[in-house]
């Protein structure tokens, strides 16, 4: 290689490096203000700089210079979707809508939620007592399939009382739309209620119950292990029905309300 040449070389390597830390600087400028802008975003939102500066780079070389500098967004964990309500499986009207409630095992309230571990998601099926607070059934698993909600009704049923048949409410996931869980529900004489057009607000009972779980009870951690979260669940459960007074039961606890009233 000439002289001329080395030094025309080198004098090309100094400037990239140059414009390459230009880039760098008003990518991080930028991510102060939008942390987890994608990078197409990104080049197209600093390239007026780039023009002006002379400075060109391609797409390709942009994504590797942002991988080199840790600065490619990292995706969050996805958050799977609970509820499936595209289906041509039956749906019932909600039947608890403004109906005054005067002692437990009138109405349930029903939902899913999941939780974070090292090792994948686990899936929590809930069945809460409208009047008393109550969560009379509870099952944790892996699978989002009908299983997981059919045994958390097992346990509801087991320690229903009998000549009690309490209306069922819940969203119309597919999972409580199933015909082997709708079959069940109404073996026992249960009458079936699901929301119809604001999911969340026609099912904020059985939504809060999953919100104090995950956020008073520390269940919106990721556990390392599904054993960790599945322990953590089952005392989270318990002490939210015998050890938290509940403002609209006079601060009593679930629990004692649920017994006393039935």
């Amino acid at each position: 290689m000439s002289r001329q040449n080395y030094y025309a070389a080198r004098r090309l390597r100094q400037r990239r490096q140059i414009d390459e830390t230009m880039i760098l600087e008003l990518v991080r400028s930028e991510r102060k203000v939008q942390p987890r802008l994608g990078g197409r975003k990104l080049l197209r939102l600093i390239s007026a700089d780039l023009n002006e500066a002379g400075v060109g780079i391609g797409r390709d070389r942009f994504f590797e210079l942002l991988a080199e500098a840790d600065l490619l967004v990292v995706p969050k964990p996805g958050t799977p979707r609970t509820t499936n309500s595209r289906h041509s499986l039956p749906v019932f009207g909600n039947l608890i809508a403004g109906k005054t409630l005067s002692m437990p095992n009138e109405a349930w309230v029903s939902d899913l939620t999941y939780i974070r571990t090292d090792e994948g998601f686990l899936y929590a099926a809930l069945i809460t007592d409208a009047y008393s607070r109550k969560i009379v059934g509870a099952h944790i698993g892996d699978s989002l399939e009908a299983e997981g909600c059919l045994l958390a009704l097992e346990k509801a049923l087991a320690e229903l009382p009998a000549g009690k048949h309490p209306i069922h409410h819940s969203d119309r996931g597919c999972q409580y739309c199933c015909h082997e869980y709708v079959d069940r529900l109404q073996s026992r004489g249960l009458t079936i209620s699901m929301t119809q057009i604001m999911h969340c607000y026609e099912n904020a009972q059985a939504e809060r119950v999953n919100g104090i779980l995950k956020q008073e009870y520390e269940l919106d951690a990721r556990f390392r292990t599904k054993g960790q979260a599945r322990k953590a669940f089952e005392q989270a459960v318990w002490l939210y029905n015998h050890r938290r007074p509940h403002m609209r039961l006079n601060y009593r606890f679930p629990v004692e309300v649920h017994e006393e009233a039935a």
